[in-house]
């Protein structure tokens, strides 16, 4: 579900950001640009979040 929820939010900003970027710079606004962005921004995402650890860091008490 999780990956679900990042798909479409990811997506859904990513187009957002795409818009108004290419608004804000005269560009124009191109539907399959910005659904390839999000895509590959996705992806990294989810390889980002695999190769973080989630085991907690061992407290090392040193003095």
């Amino acid at each position: 579900m999780r990956f679900l929820w990042t798909f479409f939010w990811g997506f859904l900003l990513i187009h957002m950001a795409s818009y108004v970027v290419n608004s804000m710079t005269g560009g124009h606004y191109d539907f399959m640009v910005a659904s390839t962005v999000a895509v590959i921004a996705i992806v990294v995402i989810f390889l980002i979040a695999e190769v973080i650890p989630n085991e907690p860091v061992a407290k090392h008490d040193h003095h």
